[in-house]
Order: structure tokens, then C-alpha cells, then sequence
């Protein structure tokens, strides 16, 4: 299936409007706060980013993913955001309604977290204060953080409809998952079940298996003494969490296992404990690992959990909710932490003589993502929701193309998530989020599920009832974002214009957390899936290639950015590095490289602008195709251009768009365009050659700037202003549309051949080491007719602008002179004598020595990639690097071989 997204009738380039009077006066030096705050306080004012309930206008919506309200956003949203206000930017220039969904995330645990640590430094807590008056103090600071988070998003130029602004806890939102939830409860889709769940006792509730962050911790095997009751033998265990035994209910062994068949059927004794443990078969156990003998905990393993139920085994939970060990542990271990426990029951049991060795062993342990504590597995009654069937439904729709995923590589990880997805435990023990709406009644015990809360019991007509404790998981109601901001389950206008949304952008890494669970929710409550495409971008590392976190140090701050930068050289870097791949990296080079790509962009604006002070845009032009090669070449190069990016747009090639564009503005307008037209608009006599390239380019440059908007809002609206332009705001000015007449492949042959020629007679100047100041000889050797009727009319016109000469010389052959450097061109030949012009055995002198040096480094360059044990020990960037720098060596070898030849 072809990606694209404009599929729908556009607004073209047509629109009615009287042409802007120039504003020529434009100041020397680029400042971006003052321009950014000026033109955003402008659109804000002009209500640009309101989307209309209803339109004539194709729709086109895209919703935020909701930033947590942890206080500051980070440089993944500062990505995120910046790729939407992108496509946002562009469709509203094209014509569509564009509704940009603005909101914040209540964000549960992290939130509650947050706000522990700080009553902690107040000297109280959250059980001090109670639950009532711990919610209004994570009022207050949602209050605090989203005026935070907004004003961050709005730095960055995000163009949200913030009259529309949501947070999952808002009352709508609350209806809409009270709403959910009694619809999947009584289609039996939720239940409530007491099953091994992932414990945080740090956070005391349960969380998910895509909370679990699996890290490489180094550990230990520890080997113990289970002795066989009335014998003297005894089974060797290994485990990494002796303290867990403490919970065992029997031991386990292969029932194929011929050192232990005998045992099968007998009893160990538990040390220190001494309880009775029967020995078993199961094929679960792997007889290459460990002993062969496997200690069976059921309580607190999930495989021992699987094989306690299939030998009916009991389950001994030792452990209380906050990580202690509790009365089943034994009294000397009871009140225990469960690492102090582990500490005391090796001891003790190398003190009784059960401890046979403790092997170190690396492993990885999986821990809460919230709070980074090492989690465990734990019994505990929890609610759950069977998203089999929603998930078989999502499914379907992915393979019937409803919702399409890019990359399509994570089409792939969706199907096999999804159909192997296990019931989502939905319950928390937590106070901050969205109580389950679920009262039970204490005089009959009924339990009751209800969008809004019960006036008396259905079933004895009992007023005493009590809600449940519990809170739903933060992804729950998130799941539920793409209808829920649009006031679902009212029937609205809203709902009905914008949903489906058109497009979700957001990290891969969320795939399942997130994306997911909206597709299956929204199928589920809307019948419909909730977008139609879904760009999975990469995570943000740094130059190396590493995940940027605050641990490694890495990171990089929006808010410094910025104010260092600039947002629009912040936006092009990040939009720039926005590559198909797992991790981008965004060095802050390239943040660095935005700001001068700015900076260019300013001063040939302003270049421009101050050589536009005697044009009347209103008047007409005689357009002469015969004499302006340069100007036909641009403005069909401006045409391709226009052609590429909305291409690179419609398939979420980001990174394309911004290379494209900074080729073309920085490489094409300004480095040749601009350069060979100030001829004309300094010295000429010929108004009709000036009148022509100031209108050239003026329009190339207000185009190019209506193009770039999408990336770079707030320099290109500065300058857009003071162009000949139509209308109030480049925000609204109709999309760049291709146009057939600008076409003109001739043109761009022709300019191609040329720009090539001047290329080379600039290098040769270069690698020659001529000085800026001297004059040279140019000779050029033409055997194509064609090829040399173009350089005879043109070369002598556009190379001035370029390098000094004294004369030029084009024939269909030339006699190469005596110390002349050259250059190859095809079957063009570029003759340049150099005697002189520069020393010619002083010159030969340096590219002596600099190739002497450029040898040494070559020989030692290769002879460390020669050996292998450097491409195979050293890290894989810096073989990389070695490899760059051997290939830079070759070149430059060979260069400077072939200048000294050309010396003699």
C-alpha cells in the first residue's frame, strides 16, 4: 500500500490577496528570542491554531501524546512535538482544518513519586496526610507542572489548539474511562483475580510486564544443603534469592533425570525452617541448569507459580507489601528487609553447615521503570481485562490496512505482541489516578459497576457501600486520548470531524504501552481505528549512538537549548537527524549547524532585501528566457524541490525534507543563485536584467520560506513579512504547489555543466594554493559543439562571480602549457597555467611535505586496520572511525600525487 496522506482536495497557490509592500529595513544580526516571541504572541492573537467543529475543509488531526506532568519536558518531546507541528504546520498550509489536540498525562506513580519526595522534605508523607489531602496537593502541582510543560511546548513553536486543552483526570476524560470500564466489565471483559502479579514495594502496587525494565545486575548462585528427611543424603540447590526458601513448598526435578529418580516421591527438609517439602517431577526443569534440582516457591516465582498449581502445592506468601519479611519468614527474619533477610539467612546457613558455595553470577533482574527498584513476584488480588478478543480485532484491522505502521518493520513487533498478548492487570494500589468505579456492598456483598456513583444497593436497597481502593493504570485512561479529548461519549461535532485522527507520531519504544492499547480501545468503544497512520521515530542518543539519560550524562536540556540556539536551530537539527532507525543520534554539532543554517538563511535575506529597495513587485517584468540561463535554472530547481518535499511529507521521510531544503536554500539560491545575480543588481545597465533577477528572487526566496515553515516557524514568518507576499501570516499562505512551466531540464543540464567547469577551476585554485588576489588563465578543451557553444555564451558571465581571471580560451582542442594544473570534467579538459602565478618549486615543496605526512598516517592507519585484533576488540564506532579516516587518506593521496605531477 503507497504511504501518503494528502489524499484529499488541497488549497493551491490561487488564493485572492492584495501583494505586501516590502519591508527592506532588516536588521543586521539574527536574534531569535525577540523574533520568537514576537510572532507567537501574533498567531496566538490571530487564533491560527483554532480548529473548526465543522468545515468545508478537508480535516486533518493529529493528538498530543500527552506529556506526564513530571514538571519539565525532556529532548524526546522536544522531537516529538516538533514532528507534528511539522505535518500540522503543513496541512493548515495546504487548506485542511487542522485540529493539533493539546494535553497532559496525570501520570500516576511517576507523579506520586515526585510528590512523596517532596513532602518527605517537608518532614511528612503521604500517609500522614491522608488521601483527600494528598489528591489536593496533586492538584496543585498538576497546576504547576502544566503551566510549566505549556509554556515549554510553546518555546518550541508548537502550534496546538490550546483553546481545546486537556488532562486525563479532567472530568470529561474521568466520565469517559468510567464510561469504558462498566462497558468492558459487563461484557465480562474485566474481572477481578488473585494472580502472580510484578510487585514494586517501593511503590507498593502492582505494575505491568512492559513496566519491567530487565537490567544486568552481578549476582550470585548460591548452592544449599536440602537434606533428605531419614537418610543422609541431600540435594544441592542453586538459586540466585536464597531468602525466597524460606517460602518453599516442595523441590522439583526432571522426572528423566537419573541422579534424582530414586528421590522422586521422598521428603527434604527445609533448612533453618525445617519444614517438610515433597520432592517431585516436573518436566519444567531444565537438567543442564543449575543442579537439576529446583526449589519450588510458589508464592514468588511465576514458573514455580505454574508448576505449584499443577502439583496443587500451597502457597506460602513471606513477604509483606513494602518489601519486609513477614510472620511466614520465621521469627528471626520477621520485620526484615528482604536484602538484610538474604545477608542473615546466608550467614545462618553457613553457620549450619548448608551453605556449600556461592558462585557470582551476572544476570538481569527485572526492575520497576518508575522508581528503578528491583521488583517481585507476588500473589495479589488485582482487577484484570481480557484483551484477547480486542487484540484479535486489532489484528484484523492492521492486516486490512485500516492503520498503517512506520516504519513497516513495526508492523512485525505489533502481530507478535498482539497475538501473544496476555490479560493487562489494570488495578494499582495507588491514590493518585482514576478510582475504579466498582462499590461493593457490605450488608449483601453485591458488587456493583457504575459510571457515576450508586444512590443505594440494587439488590437490598443498602446505602452502606464503600468504593474500591484502587486506581486504574495511568495507560488506561491514555488509552482512551484520541476520542476521550473530544468529549466521547457525547455524540459531538468534534468527535465526528476529527476522528479517526489522521496521524500518531511517537517513540517506538511506547508501541506497545500505548499505541496499542488505543488501538484496541478505540476499536472497541469507537468501532473505528483511532488513527490512520502511526510514525514510530526513533529515541534520541547522542553522537555516539548511546540512549541519552540522565545517568550517563548525556542529555540534552530543550529549555538550554533554546535559549543558546533558538528554537528554529533546534527544530531543523532535531528534524534533520530524524532518521528510520532504533536511535538517532543528534550530537549538538548539529544543533550547532542549525543555528548557522539560520544564519545564512538571514543574510541572504537581508542581502536581498536591502537589493529590493528600488523594486516595485506590482509591475510587471518582461521575462526573458534567451538571456536569463541562471534564473530559468532556479526556478526549476525551486519546482523539483517543491516536488521532493511534498513527497518526503507524504511518506514521513523527514530527514529528506530538511536535507533537501538545506541543499537547495543554502547550496542552490545562496551559494550559486544569489552569487551570480549580483552582477545584475549592482553594476548593470540593463534595468530589464535587474528588474528580472530582483523578481526571481524575491519569489524564490518567499516560496522557499513557505516551504520551510513547517520546520522553521518563526525566521521564516520574520522574513516572509518583508517579501512580496499575499495575505496576513505565512502560517496560512497556501503551500508551494509544483508548477509544469517551471520546468525546465535544459536549464538545469546546461547551469549543471557550468556550475561543474567553475567548480573545478575553484579547486584547482585551491589545492594550487593560488592566492585569492591573482589573476588566472583559464583554458578549456570542448570537443562536444554543443558543450562549447554553452561555455562560449555563458562561462565568461557566471565565473566572474566566482574566482578572478584574466582571460578565457574554450576550443575543441587545447595544447596542455608547460606547469599548468588540470582537471577532468568527462570529455571536458580544464587547463590552468600556473607559471607565474604562484612559486612553482615553492609549491612543489609543500605538497611534498604534506604528502609525506599524509603517507605516514596512511601506512599507520592501515597497518592498525590490518590487524585483527583491533576490528575485532575495539568498539564498532571507532573501527568506523578508523575506516573514515583511511578513506580520507587515500583521496588526499592521491591528490597531492597528481598535483606534484602536474608541477613536473
Amino acid at each position: 500500500m503507497q504511504i501518503g496522506i494528502s489524499n484529499l482536495h488541497r488549497k493551491g497557490d490561487e488564493d485572492e490577496g492584495i501583494p505586501h509592500k516590502l519591508m527592506t529595513d532588516i536588521p543586521k544580526t539574527y536574534s531569535p528570542h525577540e523574533i520568537e516571541k514576537k510572532w507567537y504572541k501574533f498567531w496566538l492573537e490571530k487564533d491560527y491554531f483554532h480548529a473548526a467543529d465543522k468545515s468545508d475543509k478537508p480535516s486533518f488531526s493529529i493528538v498530543i501524546p500527552p506529556p506526564n506532568i513530571t514538571g519539565s519536558l525532556h529532548v524526546g518531546h522536544a522531537l516529538d512535538n516538533t514532528l507534528q507541528d511539522v505535518l500540522i504546520r503543513w496541512k493548515r498550509m495546504q487548506g485542511y482544518n487542522t485540529l493539533w489536540m493539546p494535553g497532559t498525562d496525570h501520570a500516576g506513580i511517576v507523579t506520586e513519586i515526585i510528590m512523596q519526595r517532596r513532602l518527605a522534605d517537608e518532614g511528612t508523607s503521604r500517609e500522614a496526610l491522608g488521601r483527600e489531602k494528598f489528591i489536593e496537593r496533586m492538584w496543585e502541582w498538576k497546576d504547576e507542572s502544566r503551566g510549566t510543560i505549556i509554556d515549554q511546548l510553546q518555546s518550541i513553536g508548537c502550534s496546538c489548539d490550546w483553546a481545546r486543552e486537556r488532562f486525563t483526570m479532567d472530568e470529561g476524560l474521568s466520565k469517559a474511562v468510567r464510561t469504558t470500564f462498566v462497558r468492558l466489565y459487563n461484557g465480562g471483559l474485566i474481572f477481578r483475580g488473585e494472580y502472580m502479579v510484578n510487585w514494586c514495594p517501593e511503590c507498593q502496587t502492582a505494575v505491568s510486564d512492559l513496566e519491567v525494565d530487565p537490567i544486568e545486575i552481578d549476582g550470585n548462585f548460591y548452592h544449599i544443603k536440602y537434606p533428605i528427611k531419614d537418610s543422609d543424603e541431600f540435594v544441592e540447590i542453586a538459586t540466585t534469592r536464597p531468602e525466597t526458601m524460606l517460602g518453599d513448598t516442595a523441590v522439583a526435578v526432571h522426572p528423566e533425570d537419573a541422579r534424582y529418580q530414586h528421590l522422586i516421591g521422598k521428603t527434604a527438609i527445609l533448612p533453618i525452617l525445617e519444614r517438610e517439602l515433597r520432592i517431585i517431577a516436573d518436566e519444567y526443569v531444565d537438567r543442564e541448569f543449575g543442579t537439576g534440582a529446583l526449589k519450588v516457591t510458589p508464592a514468588h516465582d511465576p514458573n514455580d507459580y505454574e508448576i505449584g498449581h499443577r502439583h496443587q502445592l500451597d502457597q506460602i506468601n513471606i513477604l509483606n507489601p513494602d518489601g519486609t519479611l513477614n510472620e511466614n519468614a520465621g521469627t528471626k527474619y520477621q520485620g526484615m528487609d528482604r536484602f538484610a533477610c538474604r545477608a542473615a539467612l546466608v550467614e545462618d546457613l553457613r553457620h549450619q553447615e548448608y551453605l556449600i558455595k556461592i558462585v557470582p553470577h551476572r544476570h538481569a533482574v527485572g526492575h520497576h521503570d518508575r522508581c528503578d527498584q528491583i521488583l517481585e513476584p507476588y500473589i495479589s488480588p488485582q482487577w484484570y481485562l481480557n484483551v484477547k478478543p480486542l487484540a484479535e480485532r486489532a489484528i484484523e484491522a492492521a492486516q486490512k490496512g485500516e492503520i498503517i505502521f512506520i516504519p513497516e518493520r513495526e508492523t512485525k513487533r505489533f502481530y507478535q505482541w498482539m497475538e501473544n498478548i496476555l490479560p493487562w492487570a489494570i488495578s494499582r494500589q495507588r491514590w493518585w489516578g482514576h478510582r475504579i468505579p466498582i462499590w461493593y456492598c457490605d450488608d449483601c456483598n453485591e458488587v456493583i459497576a457504575a459510571i457515576d456513583p450508586p444512590d443505594g444497593c440494587p439488590s437490598c436497597d443498602s446505602q452502606n457501600l464503600r468504593q474500591e481502593e484502587d486506581v486504574l493504570d495511568t495507560w488506561f485512561s491514555s488509552g482512551l486520548w484520541p476520542f476521550s479529548t473530544m468529549d466521547w461519549p457525547e455524540e459531538t461535532e468534534l468527535l465526528k470531524t476529527f476522528y479517526p485522527t489522521s496521524v500518531l507520531v511517537t517513540g517506538w519504544d511506547i508501541l506497545f504501552f500505548w499505541v496499542a492499547r488505543m488501538t484496541m480501545l478505540g476499536l472497541e468503544c469507537m468501532d473505528e481505528v483511532p488513527f490512520r497512520y502511526v510514525y514510530l521515530h526513533g529515541l534520541v542518543a547522542d553522537e555516539h549512538g548511546q540512549k541519552m539519560s540522565k545517568s550517563r550524562g548525556n542529555t540534552i536540556d530543550p529549555v538550554l537549548t533554546i535559549d543558546k540556539y533558538g528554537a528554529d536551530a533546534f527544530r531543523f537539527a532535531l528534524v534533520f537527524c530524524t532518521l528510520p532507525n532504533p536511535y538517532m543520534p543528534l550530537p549538538e554539532s548539529q544543533i550547532e549547524a542549525g543555528k548557522r543554517f539560520a544564519n545564512k538563511i538571514w543574510n541572504a535575506s537581508r542581502f536581498l532585501l536591502m537589493n529590493l529597495e528600488d523594486f516595485d513587485p506590482s509591475a510587471k517584468t518582461e521575462f526573458s528566457h534567451s538571456k536569463m540561463l541562471c534564473d530559468r535554472w532556479i526556478r526549476s530547481r525551486f519546482n523539483a524541490t517543491v516536488k521532493h518535499i511534498g513527497t518526503y511529507l507524504e511518506e514521513f521521510r523527514f530527514s529528506d525534507v530538511a536535507h533537501a531544503l538545506y541543499e537547495f536554500l543554502w547550496h542552490e539560491f545562496c551559494d550559486w543563485y544569489i552569487e551570480m545575480i549580483k552582477q545584475r543588481l549592482y553594476y548593470t545597465d540593463d534595468l530589464n536584467a535587474k528588474r528580472t533577477a530582483q523578481a526571481v528572487a524575491s519569489e524564490i526566496l518567499e516560496g522557499t520560506m513557505r516551504l520551510l515553515h513547517p520546520i522553521m516557524p518563526f525566521i521564516t514568518e520574520e522574513i516572509w513579512q518583508r517579501l512580496p507576499h499575499e495575505g496576513e501570516s505565512v502560517m496560512v499562505a497556501p503551500w508551494p504547489e509544483p508548477k509544469p512551466e517551471w520546468e525546465d531540464l535544459a536549464s538545469e543540464s546546461a547551469m549543471r555543466t557550468i556550475m561543474d567547469v567553475i567548480d573545478n577551476i575553484r579547486s584547482v585554485r585551491g589545492e594550487m594554493n593560488v592566492p585569492p588576489s591573482s589573476e588566472i588563465e583559464v583554458l578549456v578543451q570542448a570537443p562536444n559543439t554543443e558543450i562549447r557553444e554553452l561555455l562560449n555564451a555563458h562561462l565568461e558571465e557566471y565565473l566572474p562571480a566566482f574566482t578572478r581571471f584574466s582571460q578565457i580560451s574554450i576550443a575543441e582542442v587545447q595544447e596542455k602549457p608547460a606547469a599548468s594544473a588540470s582537471a577532468v570534467i568527462g570529455d571536458l579538459v580544464i587547463y590552468i597555467p600556473l607559471a607565474g602565478v604562484i612559486d612553482i618549486e615553492k609549491e612543489k615543496d609543500r605538497l611534498q611535505r604534506r604528502l609525506d605526512k599524509v603517507l605516514k598516517d596512511f601506512v599507520g592507519t592501515q597497518k592498525t586496520l590490518d590487524n585483527p585484533r583491533f576490528v575485532e576488540r575495539a568498539p564498532e564506532t571507532v573501527v568506523e572511525q578508523k575506516r573514515a579516516r583511511f578513506a580520507e587518506l587515500t583521496v588526499e593521496k592521491e591528490k597531492l600525487v597528481a598535483n606534484l605531477e602536474m608541477l613536473g
